[in-house]
């Protein structure tokens, strides 16, 4: 069962008058300097690596008044979910210090360009920093927040920032979605990334 077929069981299993039992926070502290951390980062990274896991742009339109007259906002992102079915939500990770997220955060709108296998180059150029992502990348304006919708994707996913939330290093964005479709490229196969690599 898919992401959207488990929401809608879930959705049918809650309004059918099931009780749902709040369970008690768990407590939560910060890992002392002098203490180990549970696990080490590079066992956590190589064995998370496993995970093969799609590939996304996550792209947010140019904001009136920012300094310096940036443009649009845009990066790679593999951190992606389906969230809910009703509302209809999605979700994606940033990293606490990434330099495009604020930039985002302003818009307070972005829309999610699922990538096809031969977009790699097209991934690559938005996982870079310090340079114009968009120079030469041929897109359109998402319909309802105006983001870079970019051609030849499998999908896009248009959306308002819904919430944010802290988790550890990253921040976990979810989006409202307000309009949706599949792109130009939508009968060609995923662009996957699997250990280190893409697929």
């Amino acid at each position: 069962m898919g992401h959207v077929g488990m929401a809608a069981a879930a959705v049918r299993y809650l309004r059918a008058d099931h009780p749902v039992e709040v369970l008690p926070r768990p407590e939560l502290r910060c890992v002392r300097e002098d203490e180990r951390a549970p696990v080490d980062q590079g066992e956590f990274r190589r064995v998370l690596g496993s995970f093969a896991s799609g590939v996304t742009v996550v792209t947010a339109p140019a904001v009136e008044g920012e300094d310096g007259g940036a443009g649009p906002a845009g990066f790679a992102c593999q951190s992606f979910s389906s969230l809910s079915l009703d509302p209809p939500l999605v979700a994606f990770m940033v990293g606490r210090t990434s330099t495009t997220w604020p930039r985002i955060a302003r818009a307070g709108v972005f829309c999610v360009n699922v990538l096809s296998a031969g977009q790699a180059g097209l991934c690559r150029a938005f996982a870079a920093s310090g340079t114009d992502k968009f120079a030469g990348v041929a897109h359109d304006a998402a319909p309802v927040s105006g983001a870079p919708r970019l051609t030849g994707t499998l999908a896009w996913i248009d959306c308002a920032v819904h919430a944010v939330h802290t988790g550890g290093d990253h921040l976990v964005v979810v989006g409202r979605v307000n309009a949706l479709g599949t792109g130009e490229g939508a009968d060609e196969p995923p662009l996957l990334f699997h250990r280190g690599r893409f697929l």
